[in-house]
């Protein structure tokens, strides 16, 4: 946090004064994260519905923007974004079991790509002098086993990856807030 000054705040003070409040987010995130791991389906159509409103929103407020400014340079461009905005946006929320598995399919493709891509950038280092190129191999590695696995097990685990994922998240969300909250509490 910056004061007026410029100077960066100790964060000791914040935690100290609000200890109580990230210590309830903290323990919220660890009971919603282990909601989302135990129920991964439930909590993979909340996101997805969650997002398709998002850019369902996003879309309609794209539209009255471009339209508001029709003039501008690039308004046809802008205005098909948001009207692509719309239709993915209802398209999630309408069909959020479809989504969840298009979610999990584009996780799938991100993964392996960028197992490919840390796997080659692991090589380089080791080209360049790393002594620790191993561990971004074996990163990329496992970037390509999950992608892989996703796609072997499509449509199948659409019904847990993207619910998981996010209960971790969460999980580790809260952990991290309450060891925040507990090394300034033990100072």
């Amino acid at each position: 946090m910056d004061n007026s000054s410029g100077t960066t705040l100790p964060l000791g003070p914040w935690v100290r004064r609000h200890h109580r409040l990230m210590l309830a987010e903290g323990i919220v995130l660890l009971v919603l994260g282990a909601f989302a791991i135990v129920l991964p389906l439930a909590a993979g159509l909340a996101v997805t519905l969650v997002l398709g409103w998002l850019l369902f929103l996003a879309g309609v407020l794209g539209v009255w923007t471009s339209i508001s400014m029709r003039q501008a340079p690039g308004f046809v461009w802008s205005l098909i974004s948001s009207l692509i905005a719309i239709f993915a946006g209802a398209m999630l929320a309408l069909y959020p079991l479809g989504g969840v598995v298009s979610l999990t399919l584009v996780l799938g493709v991100f993964l392996f790509a960028d197992g490919v891509a840390t796997i080659l950038l692991g090589f380089a280092t080791r080209d360049w002098g790393s002594h620790n190129w191993f561990w971004m191999v074996l990163n990329g590695v496992l970037d390509l086993v999950l992608g892989v696995a996703i796609f072997a097990f499509l449509p199948l685990a659409a019904a847990w990856v993207v619910g998981t994922l996010v209960g971790i998240d969460l999980i580790f969300g809260g952990v991290a807030l309450l060891a925040m909250v507990r090394s300034v509490k033990s100072d």
